[in-house]
């Protein structure tokens, strides 16, 4: 089959690899109809990868039908439309069968697409272990689109903006108006924010943010504008969806005593200096992870089904997978207005 594999910093090719296969009784095997670019992947298109591996396929949003079924599936059956969230575990522990696949008992948490040993779902197919558990058949009243970005981009919103403990009437900073920033700004709104602040250098994103209700604001400006419209309160949190230094000290100047800090932004850094003695006098909730899709899922599908949430609406551009290279390169250079990718399968 084709598929998007790493070959190297910047190096994603449009190849051949071999077919997926069942490894257990308990897998499936899923045609992919559609997949998705991430933020997150662009730390392995820039080199800063997961692991040592090149060759493999990359990814971890994606819908499909399932193809085949191992003879242990019992919940799956081939022709099933279906939702593959960015992040598996072993299906069978209590903490899976809860959603929560990031504190699998088996120690089976494992993602797509960050080394050879789970490929990728940038592909015509893919193999989906402990299927039952780790494949989500698509509800009535939520399209393929839809479907695709609550694999992880919306599930990951919502999640950051969970742990920011918004409530009713909060102010609510957004940091990183990518897909998911931007997501996290409907969310923020959704769970009753009286004002969300969204930060980004990039003018077109904060033109977005605008239009779904947000005060849109440059990075340079960011302090000092909200020291003056809060008369020197902060806000009572802040989202960081970037995963960079910068921003995550940026959010935490930007909260108020008591306030909260929700980092979701993926973060490789091993030197943050955190200020702690600053967090503890000011006695900050500071709170950062990887999101468990399956998790927010229950509480995302009523609220996309009813419209109150609408993540098609970041989809900026629809590609076929051959075309995958050149996606990554628009993705990543911001230009032409690039948001949320899709890839077809040719």
């Amino acid at each position: 089959m084709k598929a998007l594999l790493y070959q190297g910093e910047r190096d994603i090719r449009y190849e051949s690899i071999a077919d997926p296969v069942p490894q257990s009784p308990r897998d499936a095997i899923v045609q992919v109809t559609a997949c998705s670019i991430c933020g997150s992947d662009l730390h392995i298109y820039h080199g800063h990868g997961f692991s040592e591996d090149l060759g493999f396929c990359v990814g971890h949003e994606a819908v499909g039908e399932v193809v085949e079924t191992g003879r242990d599936v019992r919940r799956l059956k081939v022709g099933d439309k279906v939702m593959i969230p960015a992040a598996v575990g072993c299906g069978s522990c209590r903490a899976c069968l809860s959603g929560v696949v990031t504190l699998c008992e088996q120690g089976m948490t494992a993602c797509y697409g960050l080394s050879a040993q789970l490929q990728g779902s940038q592909a015509e197919a893919v193999r989906v272990p402990a299927a039952d558990a780790n494949a989500v058949p698509i509800p009535e009243g939520i399209t393929a689109d839809q479907a695709l970005l609550m694999t992880d981009a919306l599930a990951t919103a919502w999640y950051g903006a969970r742990n920011a403990d918004i409530a009713p009437g909060s102010s609510v900073a957004v940091i990183g108006c990518g897909p998911i920033g931007l997501m996290a700004v409907d969310s923020a709104f959704v769970m009753g924010a009286h004002v969300v602040y969204a930060i980004d250098p990039v003018a077109e994103r904060r033109a977005l943010a605008e239009a779904a209700g947000a005060v849109a604001l440059h990075p340079d400006a960011a302090i000092e504008t909200i020291r003056d419209a809060t008369r020197g309160r902060k806000l009572d949190c802040a989202i960081e969806v970037v995963g960079r230094d910068e921003t995550v000290d940026l959010a935490l100047r930007l909260v108020r005593p008591r306030g909260t800090v929700s980092v979701i932004g993926v973060q490789q850094s091993r030197r943050f200096a955190f200020p702690l003695e600053r967090a503890f006098v000011a006695g900050l909730t500071f709170r950062t992870g990887t999101c468990s899709v399956p998790e927010e899922l229950p509480v995302l599908f009523p609220l996309v089904q009813s419209g109150r949430l609408k993540p098609e609406r970041y989809i900026s551009h629809r590609l076929p997978l051959s075309q995958g290279a050149d996606a990554y390169r628009l993705f990543d250079s911001r230009d032409a207005g690039a948001l949320k990718m899709v890839l077809v399968p040719d």
